[in-house]
């Protein structure tokens, strides 16, 4: 049987594939603690400069696996204990300071979403579609949804999405600025592994940094995050890569 979550790194880009096709990517016990491990692996290794997830078959992610829940969790705290394994995994993502490419295509619904959102740069298709539905199982947002969805998309539609039964089209999941670029439904995949080449021919620890500034700067004051900006060029600037592209710069 092969594995729920896959991951393969070459040539500095780790590939990590929700591998459920057959229940839309959804999230059971098993998937969730894969998840986890292969999210800190990617994170964790010194050859890794760039992470793209993706998914396979026809959906990007359901969330969690609702009859997986009805047949085997008896309980509330089963629950709270597969969200925060799941957790852990979007933890290693955001907190990372490896800029992430998701390739979206097909469905994202209830924790997908929050999957989505562990990326820094998502692509979806021309029909994908994108949305909450907690609430069609009596059940509330989870994985990271309410904190990424409201810092994305503001307050107000935060609320609208997540207090209706409606499921975004790609076109108003890009003008929220809850994604970054529609493709075709096959070239998703195509695209999202072109940005995440561009991060690793380019200056790849100074775009890992300025996503590490980003996500990083809810937890720091204004003035905080000044001075943590003022830290981090100074130490991009000691770098050999800053040093080998200032000098080239300069001698244009």
């Amino acid at each position: 049987m092969s594995a729920p979550i896959l991951l393969q790194v070459e040539e500095g880009l780790a590939r990590i594939t929700l591998n459920r096709p057959d229940r839309l990517n959804a999230f059971n016990a098993e998937a969730a603690q894969t998840w986890a491990d292969v999210a800190r692996e990617a994170t964790s290794r010194d050859d890794v400069g760039a992470i793209l997830l993706d998914a396979a078959g026809r959906a990007f992610c359901a969330g969690g696996d609702v009859r997986d829940m009805a047949q085997n969790m008896g309980s509330g705290s089963e629950i709270t204990a597969l969200a925060e394994v799941i957790n852990t995994g979007i933890r290693a993502l955001t907190e990372s300071a490896v800029p992430v490419v998701a390739a979206a295509q097909g469905t994202t619904a209830g924790g997908g979403l929050g999957i989505l959102m562990a990326s820094d740069y998502a692509v979806v298709g021309e029909d994908s579609q994108i949305g909450s539905r907690y609430a069609n199982v009596g059940l509330t947002p989870d994985l990271s949804v309410t904190a990424q969805l409201t810092r994305a998309v503001g307050e107000r539609r935060a609320l609208g999405s997540s207090l209706q039964d409606r499921m975004l089209s790609a076109t108003e999941a890009l003008e929220w600025g809850l994604i970054a670029e529609i493709a075709a439904p096959d070239a998703v995949g195509l695209r999202a592994e072109e940005v995440a080449r561009f991060w690793l021919s380019g200056a790849r620890g100074a775009y890992g940094q300025a996503k590490r500034l980003i996500r990083s700067q809810p937890a720091r004051t204004f003035i905080e995050q000044l001075s943590e900006e003022a830290r981090s060029i100074g130490v991009a600037f000691d770098t050999a890569e800053a040093q080998a592209r200032i000098r080239a710069f300069a001698q244009r």
